[in-house]
């Protein structure tokens, strides 16, 4: 009997293990939208009912729905460059916003050689 119940041992450690490492290697998924001009509470999955967003409530209710958020900057491509590259655009030189000529102005805009998110 007992050579029977350590092999059922052996084998429920086997399979308990294998599950585990399994789920270790599963990577979440994760999906960043990013908008211009779009406050959170104009999403329907917040509440909002004057735009139609269905496959954005969609996906809030089959996943993680976040109700607070923080930003790197009050306007738009600043943000996104923190986000793209996951730094303070201060510590690259991009904490204005240039608008008009001075878009065209040396230096304006993400520099050639950061690395930005994802990374191959």
């Amino acid at each position: 009997m007992r050579p029977i119940r350590h092999l059922l041992t052996a084998v429920i450690a086997a399979l308990t293990l294998a599950g585990v490492s399994a789920l270790a290697e599963q990577r979440p998924n994760v999906i960043f939208i990013v908008v211009d001009d779009l406050g959170y509470g104009e999403l329907g999955c917040y509440g909002g009912k004057g735009i139609s967003t269905p496959h954005i409530d969609a996906l809030a209710a089959s996943g993680a729905r976040f109700t607070s958020g923080y930003v790197t900057a009050p306007f738009s491509a600043a943000s996104r460059a923190a986000l793209m590259t996951g730094r303070y655009q201060t510590r690259f030189g991009f904490e204005f916003n240039p608008i008009g000529a001075k878009n065209a102005a040396p230096g304006i805009g993400l520099p050639i050689a950061l690395l930005l998110f994802p990374r191959s």
